[in-house]
């Protein structure tokens, strides 16, 4: 009883920090941890399919294992920049299905199109079977691209929380490759796996996405436990030494997220290293925030500065 009574009162502090517009009864079940044990109910949570909704035509592909959606816009010219869109989940769930609805804002806001793979999940299969796959619909994408009506000049790549992680990874990845991207855009990126080791959070962590399931997910991930020593190249970017020559990067999170420090460190060495970086950091905003409470005026602004960054570098002229 008495562990259960610390528990709730840690979650009514955490809770007591959250920006008021950003409060929320749903939070309550989107703190479950992951664990072994609840990874198949929050697989079946995470399988709805969102409705992208009007202006938006949606076609699927296969590439390799894996199938990829692609959401483009109905009205206006082609060739159109791109951006290849890799959902969150913790590396563990999640599907390009979920995140159509708000991929399919940026499509309409942006006039771009949003190409989505279905990477494949850990613990099932680990790094680098998920980076492999985005690294492979990144070269599908170039070489379809007049089907696609795609601008090879023109791509950036996003992602939120695991997708924001493995956008840092193909970024790094595909300059290393010599492929050209337009732009980074990561939402609470998961980058780092020595946070699993630190002992104190500032608090951080309270709401949503907490240590526990930031061990399990990062686990699953390595395929082993972390360890400060070393983690696989591409597999935990904010590990990369030099970042120089990175494509512009637009970095946000919430100063309640359990990613704040890791965030927010990257973004600086990507300012040290001479890579444009905008960071957006979001007072009393907690992990997922936006997808709970995306009304809220803190979101909406919080979007309209990452839809001008995507505007202002993929319409740029080359």
């Amino acid at each position: 009883m008495r562990r259960v009574a610390r528990r709730v009162a840690a979650f009514g502090r955490s809770m007591s920090a959250v920006a008021p517009e950003l409060r929320t009864p749903a939070i309550i079940p989107l703190s479950i941890p992951y664990r072994t044990l609840t990874l198949p109910a929050l697989r079946l949570a995470y399988s709805y399919r969102s409705d992208p909704g009007p202006g938006i035509d949606v076609t699927e592909h296969r590439v390799g294992p894996i199938e990829v959606l692609v959401l483009t816009p109905t009205d206006g010219s082609t060739p159109r920049p791109a951006v290849l869109a890799l959902h969150g989940g913790a590396m563990c769930v999640g599907t390009a299905q979920l995140e159509a609805e708000p991929a399919a804002r940026i499509a309409r806001q942006i006039d771009a199109v949003m190409v989505m793979p279905n990477y494949r999940l850990a613990p099932e299969h680990p790094f680098p079977a998920p980076l492999d796959d985005c690294m492979a619909t990144l070269r599908w994408m170039r070489e379809h691209a007049e089907e696609l009506g795609i601008d090879v000049e023109r791509i950036a790549v996003f992602g939120p929380s695991a997708g924001g992680g493995l956008t840092a990874a193909v970024a790094q990845r595909a300059f290393d490759e010599g492929i050209a991207l337009r732009a980074q855009v990561m939402i609470y990126p998961m980058l780092d796996d020595r946070t699993v080791l630190r002992g104190d959070h500032a608090g951080r962590g309270g709401l949503v996405w907490s240590p526990e399931s930031n061990r399990f997910a990062w686990a699953a991930y390595l395929g082993r436990a972390p360890r400060m020593s070393d983690a696989p190249e591409y597999a935990a970017p904010a590990r990369r030494v030099d970042l120089r020559g990175l494509p512009p990067a637009w970095i946000g999170v919430g100063d309640l997220d359990l990613f704040y420090d890791e965030c927010v460190d990257y973004a600086e060495r990507l300012q040290a290293a001479g890579v444009p970086c905008e960071l957006v950091t979001v007072p009393g905003m907690y992990h997922t925030a936006d997808g709970l409470r995306r009304k809220a005026p803190t979101i909406r602004r919080f979007y309209a500065a990452m839809d001008e960054f995507l505007r202002t570098h993929l319409q740029a002229a080359a």
